[in-house]
């Protein structure tokens, strides 16, 4: 027999499994502090290579500029002036993906937990509805 109950509580768990399921249950496998890891180490790659294109770009743009001013110019300042800019890029960009990484490992745990809560109460109905089937067919 069909209930309505049930068949909402298997459309619902349906959707979550369809929509955002999949890439949440992946995160929750995780442990939390490896999960942060792994976002960090993926923002170290895209940061690091990211501001090495926009400098690259900078110094073609400004080539001329460089090269004319290459014998009067402080190297080893502008060196240290680059290096600042990248490893203060790289710890505010490591602040925000740790805050983003965290919210996202939470809700994640916290959606999979209600989905696999919910697939708990299910399979009690059914196993509910199994006996009084059984007993039933079978009256002792």
């Amino acid at each position: 027999m069909l209930n309505k109950e049930r068949i909402r509580q298997m459309t619902a768990l349906a959707r979550y499994e369809q929509e955002d399921g999949k890439k949440e249950m992946k995160i929750s496998r995780y442990y939390r502090n490896d999960y942060i890891g792994l976002m960090l180490l993926k923002n170290f790659f895209i940061t690091t290579i990211g501001y090495f294109l926009v400098i690259g770009l900078w110094a073609l743009w400004k080539l001329d500029w460089l090269m004319d001013g290459m014998d009067s110019m402080n190297l080893w300042l502008l060196l240290f002036l680059l290096a600042a800019v990248y490893v203060g890029m790289l710890i505010a960009y490591s602040a925000i993906t740790i805050y983003i990484a965290m919210k996202k490992y939470k809700r994640a745990v916290k959606n999979t937990k209600k989905y696999t809560q919910g697939l708990g109460t299910l399979l009690k109905e059914y196993g509910r509805e199994e006996r009084r089937q059984r007993n039933r067919r079978n009256p002792e």
